[in-house]
């Protein structure tokens, strides 16, 4: 197959996960436009970057013609979710419609708020934050879509991720720079309580199995994710890993409230702490039994991490 019968797969975001996204789809033949608001960087080959604001009816109707899937990986930072969250869903769905093809979606579990047990995919939907009210209303906006016969939609949901090269997380570069340097690495609640935590290159890996497979329309998936441990118990892991005593200390909402008084991110984080008071634990019984996988093994995660931190810090180290 060459470059011109490849098929056409859009890609709404080009961040921790849109990348990844582009990256499999590119690996598998496919041509993949990735397209962001900010500065689109240089096409090459199957790969065509496009800037733009999806919320823009022409540019949603111009930038997906020709695709045969829709992925919208798009996630603002948290104080801009009030204004944007919503119009950037409508946009993704507009593109999806304008194509006549289907609409692969990545959302978290803020909907399902404060957990008394494993959640899955049929879990009461009870947020208790702000975020988590939008986040409902975003699921229902696309799956109403689907129940009309708009757009053939399939949600993918993931825990806050984990693994190499997320700038945005918490498993980011104060993390490295703190343990490395012997000093505890922070998180919000109790870095000892239970908390699901899902692989990066997995949340890239299953969304491409939801846009390929049909049985994935009209549901919301939780994807692969292993086994709850605590943040402190997969930081250890990380630390043995890269030869450091990784250590974790919690950093009480109170704290997190009053540093929100000058940081926008901490501020609208200050709601989210609940999710590491409670065991934070996820099913994806649902995923795994039907589509035949499941989570790429502790392990393996923890190495790959490692040998990328390892690599990334040498190679600043010499610049």
């Amino acid at each position: 197959m060459n470059d011109s019968q490849a098929s056409l797969h859009v890609v709404l975001g080009a961040g921790q996960i849109g990348t990844r996204v582009a990256e499999i789809l590119l690996a598998r033949g496919h041509r993949v436009r990735l397209v962001r608001r900010g500065a689109a960087g240089p096409s090459s080959g199957r790969l065509e970057r496009v800037s733009g604001d999806i919320t823009d009816v022409r540019f949603a109707d111009e930038v997906a013609r020709g695709a045969g899937v829709v992925y919208d990986c798009m996630n603002p930072p948290y104080h801009r979710w009030p204004a944007e969250l919503l119009a950037l869903g409508r946009g993704s769905l507009r593109a999806a419609a304008s194509a006549g093809t289907k609409l692969v979606a990545l959302d978290c579990l803020y909907m399902y708020g404060r957990p008394t047990g494993p959640m899955h995919e049929g879990s009461p939907l009870a947020p208790v934050s702000k975020k988590g009210e939008l986040r409902v209303e975003l699921a229902a906006l696309r799956l109403e879509a689907h129940a009309r016969g708009d757009v053939p939609v399939t949600i993918g949901r993931a825990s806050d991720f984990f693994g190499p090269d997320l700038p945005l997380s918490a498993w980011g570069d104060r993390f490295y720079d703190r343990v490395l340097a012997g000093r505890a690495a922070e998180t919000v609640g109790d870095p000892n309580m239970p908390h699901a935590y899902t692989y990066a290159p997995d949340v890239a890996r299953s969304l491409v199995t939801l846009g390929e497979d049909a049985r994935a329309l009209g549901h919301v998936w939780h994807l692969p994710t292993n086994r709850a441990e605590s943040t402190s118990a997969l930081a250890a892991r990380l630390g043995r890993a890269l030869g450091v005593d990784a250590r974790v200390r919690g950093v009480p909402r109170w704290m997190v409230r009053a540093v929100g008084l000058v940081s926008p991110f901490m501020r609208e984080l200050a709601e989210m702490t609940y999710q590491w008071e409670v065991p934070f634990e996820l099913d994806d019984t649902r995923f795994r039994t039907t589509f035949g996988y499941g989570a790429t093994p502790v392990e393996t995660q923890v190495a790959d991490t490692a040998a990328w931190v390892t690599k990334t810090r040498s190679l600043r180290a010499a610049a």
